[in-house]
């Protein structure tokens, strides 16, 4: 345990402790497995929080980020390169939508979608200066900036950091009453995750989506799918709102669009939208950048194939038949949508973080959300063997088996 020892010990030293990570040191990864300092594996069932969807180093994504190391990594948006555009068009069909705006982060992303909306609401649809509203739902997760965590119900997320942004309406995730008595003359945009990721994947009734669009319709506001975590594969088709049929008016991406690589980000709209951002209004450094957009184009490349989405949609069946007898013995509730699962321990089994613990002793990384919940999220890229060992985990952590 010294090389473990010695690198937490460093790590809590000098960075500040925004974090709680399970005491183990990672080192190195492939596909779905992770090595740590000390040479044991494990099987990562996080990935990222998504951002690994395509697991650690694949081939195809290592092999395009070389070659564009070798060519050109930035040039800021001063001047055109000659992979953004490629990038832009290909992700725009990927999403159905006319036109693309690149960030680096996610939380940047849900940023731009904000203004974005903002702008739409003044100039196009004509709301009154200074008082652009946007809906929100309780127990969203869509990043850590100031302006977010003002609509978040999370008090560790906004704990502290008071005054908040105004000019957002919390409402219940998944009451589609409460979203269209939220809805007024003020509004420009209703803003959600389709599933709830860091709530410990929470996936709305059936049928949620589809009105939710005729709300925003009647109302003439935009809907804005945070798909920074769902979408990509992750829940089984190449975005959630997909399940429903449902084409939002701006996608929000990020995590996976970097293949675990490098950190990439858009929102993706119509150009009645998109059109608001002009020379100036907004803008990012390596927003779009040729290492970035060259992975991003090859991370499209490989979901227009769908693959990614098939292997979800095979391995979180999987996944659910080896967890659903469990429930009423360690487990409360199991939710999943592809290969992404949100399960409730019973308290008298442990904590989630107890639960992930005894995980990582087993050989299995997992994250918990709040409280009793554990978040699954393996690689798509795991195997049939991959998705048994995590069952035998968890039943194992919960003293089932």
């Amino acid at each position: 345990m010294g090389a473990t020892a010695d690198h937490i010990r460093l790590t809590e030293t000098y960075a500040a402790h925004n974090y709680r990570p399970l005491p183990v040191v990672l080192a190195a990864g492939e596909g779905a497995w992770v090595t740590d300092v000390e040479g044991r594996r494990y099987l990562d069932c996080l990935a990222g929080y998504s951002a690994l969807n395509f697991g650690h180093g694949h081939p195809r994504l290592l092999g395009v980020a070389h070659r564009q190391l070798d060519c050109l990594t930035l040039t800021s948006r001063a001047f055109f390169n000659d992979q953004l555009g490629p990038f832009a068009k290909e992700l725009a069909e990927l999403t159905g939508k006319e036109m693309i705006l690149p960030m680096n982060t996610g939380a940047e992303a849900v940023e731009t979608s904000i203004k974005v909306a903002r702008k739409w609401g003044y100039e196009v649809k004509g709301v009154a200066p200074e008082q652009a509203s946007i809906v929100t739902m309780s127990g969203n997760f869509h990043g850590r900036t100031t302006t977010i965590v003002s609509f978040s119900t999370d008090p560790d997320a906004f704990g502290g950091y008071a005054p908040f942004t105004p000019g957002f309406r919390t409402v219940p995730f998944g009451d589609v009453e409460a979203v269209a008595t939220a809805v007024d003359e003020t509004t420009v945009a209703v803003l959600l995750e389709p599933i709830q990721g860091e709530a410990g994947v929470i996936i709305p009734p059936d049928g949620y989506l589809r009105a939710l669009r005729e709300v925003c319709d009647r109302a003439g506001v935009l809907l804005v799918a945070d798909e920074i975590q769902s979408g990509l594969g992750r829940a089984g088709t190449t975005f959630a709102c997909d399940h429903e049929e449902v084409a939002p008016d701006i996608y929000v991406l990020g995590k996976a669009l970097g293949g675990g690589l490098l950190p990439l980000s858009a929102i993706a709209a119509d150009r009645a939208v998109l059109d608001v951002i002009t020379p100036g209004t907004h803008g990012s450094t390596f927003g779009g950048n040729p290492l970035a957009t060259a992975v991003g184009r090859e991370v499209v490349a490989m979901l227009r194939e769908g693959e990614p989405q098939a292997l979800a949609v095979e391995l979180g069946a999987q996944l659910e038949a080896g967890l659903r007898p469990l429930i009423g013995n360690g487990l409360t509730e199991l939710r999943s949508r592809g290969l992404w699962a949100g399960i409730d321990v019973d308290p008298a089994f442990g904590t989630g973080r107890e639960v992930c613990e005894r995980m990582l002793g087993l050989g299995v990384l997992a994250k918990e959300a709040h409280g009793q919940t554990v978040r699954l999220a393996p690689p798509l890229v795991a195997s049939v063997d991959d998705i048994d060992l995590l069952i035998d985990a968890i039943r194992r952590s919960l003293g089932t088996s």
